[in-house]
């Protein structure tokens, strides 16, 4: 049988449930579409007219006599924020914005379709295989950002030269990859970014590096708690170039080095040698990997390089910062993304439970492949999930209670509209107010003024209102006065 078109999906889904009768009596229904048959060429002939195009047609709903029950949980990988969980969102949320602020950064969003291309750049990483991609009805192929940065370049080149350099952008925006799932790691999930376009010396490093660290002072996370494992790619491509290794192989070799502490050695070392790096060169690789110390590093690449002239200004400025013991050399440290280009660092837990907290990097020739000239530019990207599991396992996750200023209840029901009028006043002077919109006993009142943590309760009473007052308990101390309308703050 053809598929039922989705339109008609849509519409027609509730005739088959079992209070069909209501519909059909409410709203008279033809009796040709009464019949499955009926509906499939109606379908088969609305495909014709759409061209056959991708989406066209779905899959025909189950016909059935009873209502089905939904399943009450969001889709596998995602999350419902009630109430208590959003202010919690919102806590951290602000936190990201008050230190994107301290830095002078200036807040952008980008859509969260984006076309699919953004996100395809080399073969091999992982990110391209966990998109959530799919052709849209006019043919597009789109895609669910899984991450924000693509998105930032694709702006920075359509603004081009109307906007003055340096750019200092921050985003919180969700993004979704279809990967496993392990604790901290979901398939959507929100990123704090924090970006700099225009500054190519490290300081533009050492600056994101220092917001970063001010987050956590601000939740309480410490240096023991928490620390930086920083390194460059330059490491890398000099290394490569000792070995004459073609360049275009350096991103293929990023991608698997990124998989060192995820895979075993024997593993990492047959991909290298698939991927055409000689013997000789992936021990030299292995070796140089290995490397906890930027002394032995030079004793290895020389003291001349651009790696080892970042990796120390960076470090010297750390101290500068004043968070010097927060960051460590890792020449293990690469991160996955095939755009980064120098220094690139990662935040971890120290007692190893969870994966890393955040990550980022320089990214030079990002914009040159989406056609644009190539600017100066790094940036980090800091998730939702991980330093919750982190704030949770230190006891720093803060109770974040609803907190309203005012509750206003009216002790007789023809009084709601004087009520009403209380609220609004106070509301206009900026005050927040729960109004009672029912006539409840007082019990009731008091007991969900105490739930949503409310300051003061104000009773509007006939004999109060007829002297142009009304009743003010403050529920912390138990004090009650009356006070004129005119008089309420």
């Amino acid at each position: 049988m053809p598929a039922i078109h989705s339109s008609l999906n849509f519409y027609l889904k509730p005739l088959f449930l079992s209070h069909s009768t209501f519909y059909s009596r409410k709203f008279p229904i033809p009796k040709q579409l009464l019949n499955p048959r009926n509906l499939c060429s109606l379908a088969t002939s609305e495909s014709a007219r759409n061209g056959g195009r991708s989406g066209a047609l779905s899959p025909p709903p189950p016909v059935s006599e009873e209502i089905q029950r939904i399943d009450v949980n969001p889709p596998k990988g995602t999350r419902d924020f009630p109430p208590e969980e959003m202010r919690l969102r919102n806590w951290l949320f602000n936190n990201f914005r008050e230190v994107s602020r301290l830095f002078g950064f200036e807040e952008v969003d980008y859509p969260v379709l984006e076309t699919e291309a953004l996100f395809i750049r080399k073969a091999g990483e992982e990110i391209r295989d966990q998109l959530y991609c799919f052709e849209d009805r006019g043919n597009r192929r789109v895609a669910l950002r899984p991450e924000l940065t693509p998105s930032l370049a694709r702006l920075v080149i359509q603004k081009g030269k109307s906007v003055s350099l340096p750019l200092k952008w921050f985003a919180v925006g969700q993004c979704w990859r279809y990967e496993r799932m392990t604790r901290g790691r979901r398939r959507e999930h929100y990123q704090w970014n924090m970006d700099i376009i225009g500054v190519p010396e490290v300081t533009a490093e050492a600056e994101l590096i220092s917001s970063i660290v001010t987050f956590f002072k601000r939740l309480g996370i410490t240096a023991s708690d928490v620390g930086f494992r920083v390194s460059s790619r330059k490491v890398l491509q000099e290394v490569l170039r000792c070995n004459s290794i073609p360049e275009n192989l350096f991103g293929k070799v990023c991608i698997i080095i990124d998989k060192i502490e995820k895979i075993p050695i024997d593993v990492i070392r047959g991909d290298l040698k698939s991927a055409g790096v000689s013997e000789g060169a992936i021990e030299q690789l292995l070796q140089v990997l290995s490397i906890k110390s930027l002394t032995e590093l030079e004793e290895i690449l020389g003291a001349a390089g651009e790696a080892i002239a970042d990796l120390k200004l960076l470090f010297s400025l750390a101290e500068k910062f004043g968070y010097s013991d927060w960051i460590q050399f890792d020449a293990s440290v690469v991160r996955g993304l095939a755009y980064y280009t120098g220094i690139v660092f990662e935040c971890f837990d120290r007692d190893g439970k969870l994966r890393a907290i955040c990550g980022g990097g320089r990214y030079d020739r990002l914009l040159s492949t989406f056609g644009g000239d190539d600017l100066p530019a790094c940036g980090f990207g800091f998730g939702d999930a991980v330093i919750i599991e982190l704030l949770k396992e230190k006891g720093l996750l803060p109770e974040v209670n609803l907190q309203v200023e005012n509750i206003v209840c009216a002790l007789d029901q023809n009084l709601q509209g004087a009520a009403a009028t209380v609220a609004t006043i106070l509301r206009g002077k900026g005050q927040t107010v729960d109004l009672v919109l029912e006539n409840k006993p007082l019990k009731w009142v008091f007991k969900r003024a105490a739930r949503i943590n409310a300051q003061r309760l104000i009773l509007v009473g006939n004999t109060e209102w007829e002297k142009g007052v009304v009743g003010v308990k403050i529920l912390s101390s138990g004090e009650q006065f009356e006070i004129k309308l005119d008089e309420l703050e």
